[in-house]
């Protein structure tokens, strides 16, 4: 895709100005763009623009709900567990053989993830 210069996903929120808040304010992600319908936030070398017209489901959704996790790559899950847990989100931290993982749920219960970006997994092709 060589016309591709920056890829993008669009996130459907119940109530968007409390998933802005939440991304921007608490998860971290920079304020790229905002208009009086959606917000595109900074998300790596993506961007994640935020829309009215989804969802929420108290306590999280299952995958059936929402088929997709939104990954931060951190260099301490732990560390950023801990951050997110003084906002008063709830993160389950959990090592694998492939890796450490913190999931939580944003305001409309969608799935996100930490996980460790300095384990060996993204480090380039030998």
């Amino acid at each position: 895709m060589a016309w591709l210069e920056r890829a993008g996903l669009v996130l459907f929120a119940a109530d968007r100005e409390a998933s802005v808040r939440f991304y921007r304010d608490i998860v971290g992600l920079k304020l790229f763009k905002a208009t009086d319908y959606v917000t595109v936030l900074d998300f790596g070398a993506a961007y994640l623009m935020i829309e009215p017209g989804g969802a929420a489901v108290a306590g999280g959704k299952d995958r059936s709900q929402s088929p997709m996790t939104l990954r931060f790559n951190v260099a301490d899950v732990a560390a950023e567990a801990e951050r997110l847990r003084r906002y008063g989100v709830t993160v389950a931290v959990a090592v694998h053989d492939w890796g450490t993982i913190g999931t939580f749920h944003d305001p409309d219960g969608n799935v996100c993830e930490l996980r460790n970006h300095f384990d060996g997994f993204f480090a380039p092709a030998q």
